[in-house]
């Protein structure tokens, strides 16, 4: 079967906040486990879908992934510039890692933003240092690294360092 992109249903958002959850937790992403308050966030899938994209790997009916697409402005921009769109919580099923869900989600998003009214100058991403394969994803797509752009999102906690990726699509004048 093929693998097909879309907007989450409203009646897939529990599934994808499992999904979400259970890949974060058991990639051990998570400082604090199962009380980690970025939980509540991973798992809050009807509140990303009300200011953001949040679209889904499915085969048949069967959800295999979801990634949430963000443009500059909305609350869930974490360090997405003016013209920029940001890719968030890419999260597949174990079970359908390596088939080629996550970077079909990847796609999707760069389609997206080169769709959008105005153009979109770059699609940026964070991600954790031990995301690997992520990180293959992302290069294969045409991401490259910005360490320039690397970022904490909790200053309180030293240990924590997001490594930022881009992907320019047209350059500014």
């Amino acid at each position: 079967m093929d693998i097909v992109i879309r907007p989450a249903r409203p009646e897939e958002y529990p599934t994808v906040a499992e999904i979400t959850a259970d890949a974060y937790l058991g990639d051990g992403l998570l400082d604090f486990g199962g009380s980690d308050p970025y939980l509540g966030k991973l798992r809050d899938v009807a509140g990303r879908a009300a200011v953001s994209e949040v679209l889904v790997a499915v085969e048949g009916e069967r959800v295999l992934g979801s990634v949430t697409f963000v443009t500059d402005g909305s609350p869930m921009a974490d360090f997405a510039r003016a013209g920029e769109a940001e890719i968030r919580m890419l999260a597949v099923t174990r079970e359908a890692r390596g088939r080629g869900a996550g970077e079909a989600l990847v796609r999707a998003c760069v389609g997206r933003a080169r769709a959008l009214e105005g153009g979109c100058t770059r699609v940026v991403l964070s991600t954790q240092g031990s995301m690997h394969s992520a990180h293959r994803v992302y290069e294969r797509v045409g991401f490259t690294r910005t360490p320039d752009r690397d970022w904490n999102p909790l200053p309180e906690l030293d240990d924590i360092r997001l490594l930022t990726y881009e992907l320019t699509l047209r350059h500014t004048p």
